[in-house]
């Protein structure tokens, strides 16, 4: 538990149930702002309380008013630069604008790129997310002398990893000898791969056709599932068209049951529908994102809590601690 002095916590309006969590993990308060819209629509946000010299973090994620989040955050990070605080963090559980990270086709925006220099342009000194879309999205933050001491927690990809909380939910609820990674595309494999080898179990993955973003066309399992528990594993579920179709083949497969476990449960569109009517017995996500009520439209959500996980972070690196243990274990 923090003494107070010199940290300041801050929650914009995306996710203040998680801003929360990750106060009463610290043992502070939540840092008073007054966050409003003027009769316009421009946000109106005020800082209610000193910040100067203090170590400031604010938490916002990128779900639901995407785009009034990210100004929050940004206008947040800029009345506490120029209120004299000594360092800001920008706590970003999911990162806005990760899926759009290249130019893939003509006169294509790099958003994730812009959205990086809003940040730093605003005065942040330091950002913390978890399980980055694309890792490339790293090199998109530039280290202006010592204004940016380091711009996000990581160990080897500059980044936290939902991977240890994954791995504990596993070991608690799954027999081992019955499981099997899988991954629902090529692009997941190392994810998957690195959690099957901790788990010390079996990987198969999906090699899987696009006809447009979000629309799946074929898939084709490579590894053996028959008679086994398979376990989806992924960093975000968005319309769930590729977990629905994965669970589907892996049931065809002779999977004895398939569950899915993802980090970001973006969950828009049809997603619960689909969820409810899929072979999944489980969805399990993380709290990135606010989940409460998509557990009251969908029995099958389950949540895992990362709140003290992000907490531990803030914590250790107000005291200028390694966070490289959290990379491998979930703190109690």
């Amino acid at each position: 538990m923090l003494s107070g002095a010199g940290i300041k916590i801050f929650s914009g309006t995306s996710h203040p149930e998680l801003a929360e969590r990750i106060a009463q993990r610290i043992g502070l308060p939540l840092s008073r702002a007054d966050i409003a819209k003027n009769s316009i629509g421009e946000n109106d946000i005020r800082i209610e309380e000193s910040v100067r010299e203090d170590d400031v973090y604010i938490v916002n994620t990128g779900c639901g008013a995407v785009n009034t989040s990210l100004m929050e955050l940004c206008i947040m990070i800029h009345a506490c630069k120029i209120a004299s605080a000594k360092r800001i963090t920008a706590v970003i559980p999911l990162f806005p604008y990760a899926r759009q990270d290249k130019k893939d086709k003509s006169r294509a925006p790099i958003t994730a790129k812009l959205v990086a220099n809003m940040l730093q342009r605003s005065g942040c000194d330091h950002v913390i997310t978890m399980d980055l879309h694309a890792s490339q999205i790293q090199g998109f933050f530039d280290v202006p002398c010592k204004t940016i001491a380091s711009i996000v927690l990581s160990s080897n990809t500059g980044q936290l990893y939902a991977e240890p909380s994954a791995i504990l939910y596993i070991r608690t609820h799954f027999d081992l000898n019955d499981v099997v990674i899988v991954s629902p595309d090529a692009g997941g494999a190392k994810r998957a791969t690195s959690m099957a080898d901790r788990l010390g179990v079996d990987f198969a993955l999906f090699h899987k056709e696009r006809k447009k973003a979000n629309e799946v066309s074929r898939m084709v399992l490579v590894g053996h599932v028959s008679g086994k528990v398979a376990i989806l594993v992924d960093d975000m579920a968005d319309t769930c068209g590729t977990l629905v179709l994965a669970a589907s083949h892996l049931a065809e497969a002779g999977a004895k049951s398939v569950f899915a476990i993802v980090t970001h449960g973006i969950l828009s569109g049809n997603a619960l529908n689909a969820v409810m009517e899929s072979h999944l017995e489980k969805l399990i996500v993380t709290n990135t994102l606010p989940q409460t009520e998509n557990q009251a439209k969908c029995s099958k959500i389950e949540v895992i809590d990362i709140g003290t996980v992000l907490g531990e972070v803030i914590r250790r690196s107000h005291y200028g601690e390694s966070v490289s243990q959290l990379f491998h274990e979930v703190p109690y």
